[in-house]
């Protein structure tokens, strides 16, 4: 599975040098993705049920990051704060 990650992540990265050529905060996005790419890992590698948690609140984290990355003029991106609630309330009912 540590594999299967660290591949789609790499393929997402380098697919991601091309799609953001010339755009600003270019290195922000990579480390918006990294950190996303972080927690999967921690995901997988999670050895108890604390850093799982922690892991996956990095990953909604993270996937708020990078939704609402490209939207600067508004105060809160729409579609970054539902995923982020959505997450959020998931996390919460279980």
């Amino acid at each position: 599975m540590c594999l299967l990650v660290t591949f789609v992540s790499l393929l997402v990265q380098i697919y991601s040098v091309g799609y953001m050529k010339g755009q600003p905060r270019y290195s922000q996005y990579f480390a918006y993705l990294g950190l996303f790419t972080s927690a999967m890992l921690g995901i997988v590698l999670a050895d108890n049920l604390f850093l799982l948690y922690g892991c996956w609140e990095l990953v909604g984290l993270s996937s708020y990051l990078l939704i609402g990355f490209r939207v600067t003029n508004l105060p809160q991106p729409a579609g970054a704060g539902m995923r982020f609630s959505s997450t959020a309330s998931a996390t919460q009912a279980s």
